[in-house]
């Protein structure tokens, strides 16, 4: 028991040098990826057309993407959705030599899927059940995109303007430094393993961008809470003191949320996989990047004392002397 409540006095920062090396090669291979390979925009994004069917019994996924290619769909994709003999359709947008009208688009939708279903119900035993249908139109996809980028960016704006009037500006820099630095990494690893990237992949890296900050914000508080209990240690051992302090609290909650995360990843279907994979990867870089990215940033920056005392104002003590 007596250990338990002993302190941790660990000393994180004499790794920040290797820290910095070790988030620097990540973010080069993750601009790395983003710049060759790219993200793999779901239908949210690139617009088209998504079928979902029902099979009697579990086909087999090349003989599905057969009978598709047979009837000119080479480049839909093909995949399962939950059981086995669900199967998800995603084929991409097809140009047209005109722009259609609403009643026009929901009828070639509608002719589309008639054939698609045609094409699946090939050489099957049984009926292939129709789920759901869902178009998405080029235009649309290209809107949601720059929403998305747009929302990201009116995050980080907002997250520096808040902390600068809570804190002082180099915490702001230094809240900023670490969210891109997560929002970078986990991008970068969506960009590298290809996987999907669609509107619930935008909510969880904003949800990323949410737990990070909370966790900087947190060991920014006790650091400046610690900056006139110590006056006479140097910036880094206060920095050094504060991570020790809110460690437990720390690693509590990043367990607590890894094991719902997981949890979703395991049992929670397909249909979130990519988010709860992208909250996932969040949690760990951003209870890395509170450690070592934000404060390390602040030791950059060169942060003492100074910058969090209150100024007095002249005479604001003084006794009024007068009869």
């Amino acid at each position: 028991m007596k250990l338990l409540k002993e302190k941790t006095r660990y000393d994180f920062l004499k790794f920040s040098s290797a820290a910095v090396i070790v988030s620097a090669a990540l973010i080069v291979l993750s601009i790395g990826s983003l710049a060759t390979r790219g993200l793999n925009f779901g239908l949210d994004f690139t617009g088209g057309t998504l079928i979902e069917v029902s099979y009697p019994k579990a086909p087999r996924i090349a003989d599905v993407r057969d009978n598709l290619e047979s009837q000119g769909f080479g480049d839909a994709v093909v995949q399962t959705f939950g059981a086995a003999t669900d199967i998800v359709v995603r084929i991409p947008p097809r140009d047209t030599d005109s722009e259609d009208s609403a009643g026009s688009t929901e009828e070639s939708n509608a002719e589309l899927s008639t054939e698609v279903l045609a094409a699946l119900q090939q050489n099957v035993e049984g009926t292939v059940e129709m789920r759901r249908v869902e178009f998405v139109g080029p235009q649309v996809g290209q809107d949601l995109t720059e929403q998305g980028i747009l929302a990201v960016v009116y995050a980080l704006i907002g997250i520096f303007i808040y902390v600068m009037f809570r804190f002082q500006w180099r915490f702001s820099v230094g809240a900023v430094v670490a969210v891109v630095h997560d929002i970078l990494i986990s991008m970068g690893l969506l960009s590298l393993l290809q996987i999907e990237f669609d509107l619930t992949v935008v909510a969880a890296l904003l949800a990323v961008i949410g737990y990070s900050l909370n966790d900087t914000i947190v060991l920014f508080d006790r650091i400046r809470e610690n900056f006139p209990r110590m006056r006479k240690s140097l910036p880094r051992d206060v920095i050094n003191a504060s991570i020790n302090e809110v460690l437990s609290r720390t690693i509590m909650t990043s367990l607590t949320t890894l094991l719902v995360l997981i949890a979703l990843f395991i049992f929670g279907g397909q249909i979130i996989h990519a988010f709860a994979y992208t909250l996932i990867v969040g949690v760990v870089i951003g209870t890395y990047s509170s450690i070592y990215v934000a404060s390390t940033s602040l030791l950059f920056l060169g942060v003492s004392k100074y910058d969090l005392l209150e100024v007095e104002k002249e005479g604001a003590n003084a006794v009024d002397s007068r009869p």
